[in-house]
């Protein structure tokens, strides 16, 4: 079946851009790339998106996600970052669901802006 030859074969392009191997656990991707985002200092305790950027920033108001980062043993890091797109392994802690996040690396959102 050819789609089933491409999409596999996507996959394992995706994984070979991140250098990402898979383990343990088959863990699905998760299109990321339209959000505002950014992981805590260390990269191994959680990622936060948002549609809007300052949604990031309000954390009264609430209008964004957050996911703790999946630290597996088996993984040999949880972030992997590209040259355009960085892919964050994410526990949703909902349902048991774990996802390999992709979100672009012009949306990312750097600690130092917090405090401007």
């Amino acid at each position: 079946m050819k789609e089933l030859d491409d999409y596999f074969a996507l996959q394992k392009q995706i994984h070979e851009y991140f250098g990402y191997k898979e383990d343990y656990k088959i863990i699905p991707l998760d299109d990321c790339r339209t959000y505002y985002w950014l992981v805590d200092k260390d990269e191994k305790h959680f990622v936060r998106y948002a549609v809007a950027k300052e949604d990031l920033f309000d954390e009264e108001a609430g209008n964004y996600y957050e996911c703790s980062i999946y630290t597996q043993r088996f993984l040999p890091k949880w972030v992997y970052r590209g040259k355009d797109y960085t892919m964050v392994c994410s526990d949703t802690h909902t349902d048991g669901n774990k996802f390999l996040q992709v979100f672009s690396n012009d949306k990312e959102v750097k600690w130092s802006e917090l405090f401007v």
